[in-house]
Order: C-alpha cells, then sequence, then structure tokens
C-alpha cells in the first residue's frame, strides 16, 4: 500500500514529478509515466525494507509458555494514584427515600458555621449546610436569607452562639 493511500484511504490521483532543479521538464504522458515508474521504484523499497523488519523479527521472536507455579519476574512501573485497599474506606449504605421520578430532596439537618462574603457593593450573610445523606466535608455555603425562608426549623434557638448571631 502507498503511503499516500495509508493516510488518506484513496490512490492518489495527481502525478507527482520528482525532478532535480535544471532537469529538463516533461511533458504529457512522459511525464506520468516517469512518476509511475517512480512510485512503483518507492513501493518496491518500502515493501523490501517491511520484509528486512519481518525477517529480522520472526527470527527473534520465540513463545514462551508458562506453568503453574513457575517463578517469573514482572516489571511493573510504578504509578501515582494507586488505590490500597483500606478497611477504614467502607461506606455504610443509608435509606434514601426516592420519589417516583428516582430523585429525591435534600434536607439541612443543622447550621454547622456563618460567615459574611463582601463584594464590591454590598454583604451577603452565608451559612454553612450539613445535609441529610452528607458528610462534614460535604457541607455547603448558602446564603442566609434563602436558607431561612425555605427552613426556619434550622434557625431556631438550640443552644449554639453563632445561631443567636445570625437572628
Amino acid at each position: 500500500m502507498a503511503p499516500y493511500e495509508a493516510l488518506y484511504g484513496r490512490r492518489c490521483k495527481n502525478p507527482i514529478c520528482w525532478d532535480e532543479e535544471g532537469e529538463r521538464r516533461l511533458v504529457g504522458p512522459e511525464l506520468v509515466q516517469v512518476t509511475v515508474d517512480k512510485i512503483k521504484l518507492v513501493k518496491q523499497r518500502i515493501k523490501a525494507a517491511q520484509d528486512r523488519m519481518k525477517s529480522y523479527e520472526d527470527a527473534h521472536r520465540r513463545e514462551i509458555e508458562f506453568e503453574v507455579g513457575d517463578k517469573v519476574f514482572l516489571r511493573a512501573s510504578p504509578q501515582k494514584g494507586v488505590y490500597r485497599s483500606d478497611p477504614s474506606h467502607i461506606v455504610q449504605p443509608s435509606e434514601v427515600q426516592l420519589r417516583e421520578d428516582l430523585t429525591y430532596e435534600e434536607q439541612p439537618v443543622e447550621i454547622l458555621d456563618t460567615k459574611e462574603k463582601v463584594l464590591r457593593n454590598k454583604t451577603v450573610q452565608l451559612v454553612k449546610v450539613l445535609w441529610r445523606n452528607h458528610s462534614t466535608e460535604e457541607a455547603t455555603w448558602e446564603p442566609l436569607e434563602a436558607m431561612k425562608e425555605s427552613y426556619p426549623h434550622l434557625f431556631v434557638d438550640s443552644g449554639k452562639n453563632f445561631k443567636d448571631e445570625i437572628l
């Protein structure tokens, strides 16, 4: 297969002439014949190179078979981020109430912290919310006003100092 054909999936339709600079230019059928001869020469040389590589590879290849109990050397390159099993990584599944469309509603459990975010023209009060079925690392910062509107039961005084500051 010609390199052009291998690259583009079709035969080359344009005749190419590899004349050296200063040689006379051929016109018409002579140009096509010279180009065809050059292409045949290139194909023969590529085929000869492929045959040499194949014969070398075939001569040096040997089939390896192993029996049970054979000791073999396995070369393995170290990989970053390889997971090592640890019993503390086991997550216990929890019951989640699913709706008909297989979705569920996130329910806030507790307010963990508060902070003020200062923007250019205003200050936004935020609360860190712990959600049901999530760990404390997955708690999110939500706007105070939206949380008070949607979940007023979270802001009833339960003895935490920062809740008094919010109210």
